[in-house]
């Protein structure tokens, strides 16, 4: 891919919007949105096919720095993938809900 990644903030994402969520599994257990799907980035081109149809496919990590490297990725292929920038630190900083696996509490790490 050649130009800009194609951006987008937390601020200018409705509340339910899907996202597919590109960290590791530590981090996801940790805590994710609610409305997230999860495929860590070290897995993106053996599991391409689970790639979620939604158009635009928001893509979120920790900060938006793996989620920008997914999105080059991923609109090379063809996707119509948009990186979320701020990451999940800036979701929950703007108190967007995250939800942790098993009964911890949720936090971004």
């Amino acid at each position: 891919m050649t130009g800009p990644i194609p951006s987008v903030l937390v601020a200018d994402l409705p509340a339910e919007t899907p996202l597919l969520d590109v960290r590791e599994a530590d981090e996801w257990a940790a805590g994710h949105a609610p409305t997230a799907q999860h495929l860590p980035m070290s897995e993106i081109t053996a599991r391409i096919d689970e790639i979620p149809a939604s158009d635009p496919l928001y893509v979120v990590c920790r900060s938006g720095g793996r989620s920008a490297r997914v999105v080059a990725y991923l609109v090379g292929q063809g996707y119509p993938a948009v990186n979320v920038g701020g990451g999940m630190q800036d979701w929950a900083a703007q108190g967007r809900p995250v939800v942790a696996d098993g009964d911890r509490t949720p936090e971004i790490v």
